[in-house]
């Protein structure tokens, strides 16, 4: 997909405050892919900004479940974004095969209506749903059982590894199912304290990617003091590992 991309919800303070700068910002460090949030209410930006500074967005964060999906996906192929993908389904959703299953046909539904689009759906997880074990094994790989073959995943590594999983072998088992992957690292902290640039955590980053050479790597922080200087050295950790 053309070199990794950043999530803008890392530097959202600055991109809420001037979207144009902060999309020059990454442009500057090297990325030519970004993967918005929030695609209705940021579009006008992001229909400018990507233009402005050489960049696309293969994919993006937006909220499906319960949503306006007309919407969001109208935006998004506006946009040329190719796969929407649902940040998060709440912890307590992840309990019981039931529930599991309900999120399943709730995403699979949206995929029938993302078709129509020219988009593909996705979903990307939390510790949860690696925390939560459903018949000896992660609610995710459950999940994953239930999705129409339309459906991808986005797997963060981080939030796997702080949920128990054994991320590269997570990762392996999910196998092509996977279309990208957050590259964030840390101390494993669940309240996003402790992050640090890529390869100087806790986070097997080196066996994580080489489990999915083809997915496409997403930095991201959910908190960091230097944001842009951490996204720089993740930047620069991909590029020195070949990524």
């Amino acid at each position: 997909m053309g070199g990794p991309s950043v999530q803008l919800y890392s530097v959202r303070d600055a991109f809420a405050a001037d979207p144009d700068e902060t999309l020059r910002r990454l442009a500057a460090i090297g990325f030519r892919q970004v993967e918005p949030y929030g695609v209705v209410e940021n579009a006008e930006a992001l229909r400018a900004g990507l233009a402005a500074h050489g960049l696309s967005a293969p994919t993006a964060h937006a909220a499906l479940v319960g949503k306006d999906q007309e919407a969001v996906f109208a935006a998004a192929r506006e946009l040329g974004i190719g796969v929407v993908i649902e940040p998060l389904v709440p912890a307590a959703r992840w309990g019981s095969l039931a529930d599991v299953a309900d999120t399943a046909s709730a995403l699979n539904a949206a995929a029938e209506v993302a078709a129509g689009y020219g988009i593909r759906v996705g979903y990307h997880n939390h510790w949860w749903e690696l925390e939560s074990r459903i018949s000896g094994r992660s609610a995710l790989e459950a999940f994953a059982e239930r999705l129409s073959p339309a459906i991808v995943l986005e797997v963060d590594a981080y939030w796997a590894t702080a949920g128990g999983e054994d991320a590269p072998a997570l990762l392996r088992r999910l196998g092509e199912r996977v279309c990208a992957i957050h590259v964030k690292d840390g101390s494993l902290a669940v309240d996003a304290t402790g992050q640090v640039p890529a390869g100087q955590g806790r986070v097997p980053m080196g066996d994580v990617l080489a489990a999915v050479p083809g997915a496409l790597r997403v930095v991201e922080f959910d908190q960091h003091e230097d944001v842009f200087g951490g996204i720089a050295e993740s930047f620069a950790y991909l590029a020195g590992v070949g990524a």
